[in-house]
């Protein structure tokens, strides 16, 4: 009885879209977590926050008080959710307390409580909460795309910015032995001379500080020029991380697409374990309807009928229709 309980609350509580209660729940956190957003950046004006101070904080508490039920079920029914189901529950458990979406569902409710036990900045606290919204990315598919892009990616992140530290300290260094005797107050050390230097390279460019001097303003032309090379760098590496997560969530789309057509019909079954894969990879009903129309129209060309019983392919049996 306990295990049934379970697994319905993990499936209510997975994007799921082909469970009512899912989508429900799904839809009033998300309603929840940008009221708060709205709530918190209201409560930072001093004028509501002293006229509505009771109302914030009973908002405060009910939705401290949703999301802990949410952490605390999450957290005991994660063992039956994909890739825990064959470890120990409490091994299982730990592992899932340590994943980001977790940690982002702990930082969501843990200001609050640490609220009654240690005296915290208002301000920080805010900030804090302010972090609620990073749960959304638990229900966008395409904040999802996001973060693994870079997470996969994250070497070639580095590299870059490892390239573009160096050439900060470059570029600094630089300015400072050009400029410092002229603009004592503006380059008078190579860490005053960083700012420039990141707002160069970034090609900001705020012209609070600029060099004065002829081969401080060449110096500082040539910097700009491998700055828009150091900004167009990680933009690549992103746009390239992008396109090939989009592949090969659509070939995982396409490879169970030859799995369920493989006895050349579909089946009601079949067609929900498509939908949830189709939420799990965060993909749109057009990318699905495209893809599927270009599997069944490939396949329609080189085999025309089923292989035992001759029937057209691609075509579900009446009694497999609901209400046949």
């Amino acid at each position: 009885m306990i295990q049934t309980h379970r697994k319905q609350i993990a499936r209510i509580l997975s994007v799921d879209g082909n469970h009512r209660f899912s989508r429900t729940v799904d839809v009033l956190l998300i309603v929840l977590i940008l009221l708060n957003v709205i709530a918190i950046v209201l409560e930072s004006i001093p004028a509501f926050h002293d006229r509505y101070r009771a109302y914030f904080f009973a908002f405060e508490a009910f939705s401290v008080a949703v999301f802990s039920v949410e952490y605390v079920l999450r957290i005991w029914s994660c063992v039956e959710f994909a890739g825990y189901a064959d470890t120990h529950p409490t091994k299982a458990r730990l592992q899932y307390m340590r994943t980001p979406l977790a940690i982002i569902d702990l930082i969501a409710i843990l200001p609050f409580y640490l609220m009654f036990i240690f005296v915290i900045d208002l301000r920080f606290l805010r900030i804090i909460r302010l972090l609620r919204i990073f749960k959304l990315t638990r229900y966008s598919g395409a904040m999802n795309l996001l973060l693994s892009v870079l997470k996969e990616e994250a070497n070639a992140f580095l590299a870059a910015f490892s390239v573009l530290l160096m050439l900060l300290i470059l570029a600094s260094s630089g300015i400072y032995v050009i400029e410092h005797k002229v603009q004592p107050d503006a380059f008078g050390s190579i860490p005053d001379a960083m700012w420039w230097a990141m707002a160069t390279l970034t090609t900001v460019g705020y012209g609070d500080v600029v060099p004065i001097t002829v081969l401080g303003k060449i110096f500082g032309g040539f910097i700009t020029v491998i700055g828009v090379g150091m900004v167009a760098l990680p933009a690549g590496i992103l746009a390239s991380g992008f396109a090939d997560q989009v592949h090969r969530r659509r070939s995982t789309y396409e490879e169970r697409l030859e799995q369920v057509f493989d006895d050349g019909y579909l089946s009601p079954l079949e067609q929900a374990d498509l939908n949830s894969l189709r939420d799990q990879l965060g993909l749109t009903e057009d990318d699905v309807e495209k893809l599927t129309h270009e599997y069944v129209k490939r396949m329609q060309h080189s085999l025309r009928q089923c292989p035992h019983c001759k029937k057209p392919l691609f075509q579900q049996r009446q009694s497999d229709q609901p209400g046949a």
